[in-house]
């Protein structure tokens, strides 16, 4: 399965190349960072042109965000940006009421508020109905207690959908998604965590602490809080993984060209047997993890529910985080005590890969699911319900 795009599609990936050396090559300061983000439009991808969006469908969308791969080498800024548009901006488009958009989704395609999402519990991790975080009816408000994990943007986050329980007999009709900004009393940003990799992209903890949310801005109603997450979650694994396909070919690339310039023996090494079943292994992951993401949009784009890809994207996840993996220790062992050495990025990009075993649901959670949906003991339909 191979997409063919168009001459629209290819001219607009075009143009959004000139900026990949500058987000690269800006420094480590977000908010110069940022801004150069905000620039570049790449902000803008998904949302409707009466917002200030440019109205591009999801395979769109993530054919841009495989560009950005191939050409940005800050994979922690790559992060940073896929989060501000899946977290709240592409819920919010699908199940905000139309005063919320008009409020919020303006100010999420310019850049202006940063956004973020709070779904990773302390306590429950991966195990969303678990959690220990708790949203109580008070009058017209909802009153949010508890903490979330590992927030991605969060200590530059000015607006956040947060998940909490609001009926904990009711399962998963029993979660609801809330618009919280950050200003809001009750609410407190943790100091910033210092990650392994994807250091481009600021993560904290928050804790919640009788913090009032108004009622209307539960998203898609009360108790639709699962039905959002799992629409949400599809669309990161999609954009956040099809960035680093474009991160894998850009390294296959690399590494085709150290083969034929490195000699040893009197050769190029890409003439060893071990040498090319590396690099031809590396070619296969990527090609592998390429069409599974973009067979993984069209499933959701043909059955839109909140589970029509289910088997598809945790597949896709799955088979393209650890593909990186591989890749990257493919490229270290290729390039050999070059590899190793900080200077080459080489090192860098094993750390940001080792990411993506984790977030989005780890490899066992990932394993696990797709083991239930292919019809594996009745226990495992409880765990993943």
């Amino acid at each position: 399965m191979r997409i063919k795009w168009n001459e629209e599609q290819r001219a607009l990936l075009a143009g959004f190349e000139p900026w990949y050396e500058a987000l690269s090559s800006v420094g480590d300061d977000f908010a110069s960072r940022w801004q150069l983000v905000r620039e570049s439009g790449l902000l803008e991808l998904p949302f409707e042109p009466k917002w200030g969006g440019r109205g591009l469908d999801l395979l769109s969308t993530m054919y841009i965000l495989e560009g950005l791969g191939y050409g940005c080498r800050d994979a922690g800024l790559a992060f940073s940006l896929v989060t501000q548009l899946v977290s709240v901006g592409v819920p919010l488009q699908q199940y905000g009421s139309d005063e919320l958009k008009a409020e919020y989704l303006p100010g999420i395609c310019h850049g202006d508020l940063i956004t973020a999402h709070a779904i990773t519990d302390p306590a429950g991790g991966s195990d969303v109905l678990g959690m220990h975080m708790t949203a109580q009816r008070d009058g017209t408000d909802w009153m949010l207690d508890g903490r979330k994990a590992f927030i991605t943007n969060g200590p530059v986050a000015s607006l956040l959908v947060v998940y909490a329980v609001t009926d904990r007999s009711a399962g998963p009709l029993g979660l609801t998604a809330l618009v919280v900004e950050r200003d809001t009393p009750g609410l407190k940003m943790g100091p910033e965590l210092h990650t392994m990799g994807l250091s481009g992209a600021p993560m904290c903890d928050l804790t919640f602490d009788g913090c009032r949310v108004p009622a209307s801005h539960a998203l898609g109603g009360v108790g639709r809080g699962f039905l959002v997450l799992s629409h949400v979650m599809a669309w990161e694994v999609l954009c956040s993984f099809i960035v680093t396909v474009g991160e894998m070919q850009h390294r296959l690339e690399r590494c085709v060209r150290y083969a034929n310039e490195r000699t040893a023996f009197g050769r190029p090494i890409g003439t060893f047997q071990s040498v090319a079943n590396r690099i031809v292994d590396m070619r296969i992951g990527v090609e592998t993890a390429r069409r599974w993401l973009y067979g993984a949009a069209e499933a959701l784009i043909a059955h839109p529910g909140a589970r029509g890809a289910e088997t598809e994207v945790a597949i896709a996840k799955l088979v393209t985080s650890e593909a990186n993996v591989a890749s990257a220790l493919h490229a270290i062992q290729i390039f050999g005590g070059s590899g190793y050495l900080t200077k080459t990025g080489l090192e860098q990009a094993l750390r940001d890969a080792v990411g993506g075993t984790i977030y989005s649901g780890s490899s066992e959670i990932q394993r696990t699911r797709i083991a239930r949906l292919t019809g594996l003991a009745a226990e495992m339909k409880a765990v993943l319900s």
